[in-house]
């Protein structure tokens, strides 16, 4: 292991049980927790966003959790300052980090060395009103169309980051991931990645029943209060799954059942792509998320004391 305290990253898909393992590592290490799920950055998403409340954080300090509001659209470029700079002083500190999350251009951004082309205004609002027209779905096959891996990264819901990709393909005549780093471009050589797996059926038995709980935990109350706080007015929070459902449950395009419905098959598309994106990373030691966390913890610090 490098002399340095030890940089650990958790990934997966959602609802395999990375904030239990991040806890009980942060535990056992004496050390912090970074997020890196980019909608548990936004205050008030709370339920739909499986974030872990002050109790269960069970002590253990958490950063960029809670730090901007859903009006302000997050973008990786600022996910990556912030969180190299956190990174950066939790380790001159000695302090272990842990990172934790299922956001993949997040972590990645995190770790290597993504490039952000500049943006064109004009080309930005045209690409804007045409998606406008043609709507998500539409907008979203195009880029599947121009650059498959990206289409894998960034779902038709979140469209601005859709937007955001086809304009850096006019831009650049290059595919959107071509920013993406070489696996040996890395900015923490010593970083030890963890991620989780599970059976699919298993998987899929599990959102279904999160969602169902967020639903009973007020999940409904929670988007009506963020509304009230500009949830519309910012693009990136009002896509988040299960927001972009109620609002339109809200708006009287869905009933509330639909709602429930679409949000369990939409989280189970984004596992996938979760973890179609993490499985092309050699650098990842897989866990089964099927055993106890007590039991991942073992390993896992067995493997980082390897290192």
């Amino acid at each position: 292991m490098s002399s340095s305290s030890p940089l650990i990253v958790i990934s997966g898909a959602t609802a395999t049980g990375k904030s239990d393992l991040a806890i009980a590592l942060a535990h056992e290490l004496k050390g912090e927790i970074i997020n890196a799920d980019s909608m548990q950055l936004y205050r008030g998403m709370d339920i739909g966003t499986a974030k872990l409340s002050p109790d269960e954080r069970a002590g253990i300090a958490h950063h960029l959790l809670d730090v901007a509001p859903v009006t302000q659209d997050v973008t990786v470029a600022w996910y990556q300052e912030q969180a190299r700079a956190k990174v950066d002083e939790l380790r001159a500190k000695n302090i272990p980090v842990i990172v934790v999350g299922g956001t993949g251009l997040y972590i990645k951004a995190l770790l290597d060395d993504l490039n952000f082309p500049d943006t064109d205004p004009i080309v930005r609002q045209r690409i804007t009103d045409e998606a406008e027209i043609a709507g998500n779905e539409a907008t979203h096959a195009k880029l599947a169309l121009l650059d498959p891996a990206a289409a894998l990264a960034i779902p038709a819901e979140n469209i601005r980051r859709v937007i955001r990709a086809l304009e850096v393909i006019e831009l650049t005549g290059e595919p959107y991931t071509s920013s993406l780093p070489r696996q040996d471009s890395t900015r923490y050589p010593d970083a030890m990645q963890i991620g989780l797996a599970m059976n699919r059926d298993e998987l899929g038995d599990r959102i279904n029943m999160r969602v169902d709980r967020m639903w009973e935990q007020g999940l409904v109350d929670e988007v009506e209060e963020l509304i009230n706080q500009g949830l519309l007015e910012g693009r990136t929070a009002q896509a988040a799954i299960g927001y972009s459902q109620i609002i339109s449950m809200k708006h009287g395009l869905i009933s509330e059942d639909e709602a429930k419905e679409e949000t369990k098959r939409a989280t189970r598309h984004y596992a996938r792509r979760q973890e179609t994106w993490f499985s092309r990373d050699g650098r990842i030691t897989w866990l089964s998320a099927d055993s106890s966390t007590s039991a991942r913890k073992e390993v896992a610090l067995a493997t980082i004391i390897q290192r």
